[in-house]
């Protein structure tokens, strides 16, 4: 079994390090919430993380809530040493760039990216792209 493996074989029910954790709540707290009241019940999802859900009888119960599932989420990127996406509020992108894809490497992208819970294609090969480049 790799060191890689021996990491993600680690129980699911321990607390995070202190310091990834702490790392993950403030990453947390620059991700967009999407809020939805259904049947008086809220519901929240997250623009850089869409497939992170909150819930709370109140907007304010549901924010908390779908913050503290996007900070679990990112302290396991961390620990995994994966990076979690970027905050959509910081910057604005202007410029483009245009790749040609098979249509098997298009599919493998975005299945890949949906795993590891990109809102898109684009966010996942931008943010896969930047951290290659640093």
């Amino acid at each position: 079994m790799s060191a890689k493996s021996k990491k993600s074989a680690k129980a699911v029910d321990r607390p995070f390090d202190a310091a990834i954790m702490a790392k993950a709540k403030a990453i947390a707290q620059e991700y967009q919430v999407i809020l939805a009241c259904e049947d008086g019940r809220w519901y929240g999802r997250g623009l850089e993380l869409p497939n992170i859900h909150g819930d709370g009888k109140t907007a304010g119960q549901c924010v908390e809530s779908t913050r503290e599932a996007f900070a679990g989420w990112v302290a396991y990127l961390l620990e995994e040493g994966q990076r979690p996406p970027t905050a959509a509020s910081e910057g604005t992108r202007t410029m483009q760039v245009n790749v040609r894809l098979t249509a098997e490497e298009k599919a493998l992208l975005e299945v890949t990216a949906k795993r590891k819970g990109y809102s898109g294609l684009s966010d996942f090969v931008r943010a896969a792209a930047i951290e290659v480049a640093k």
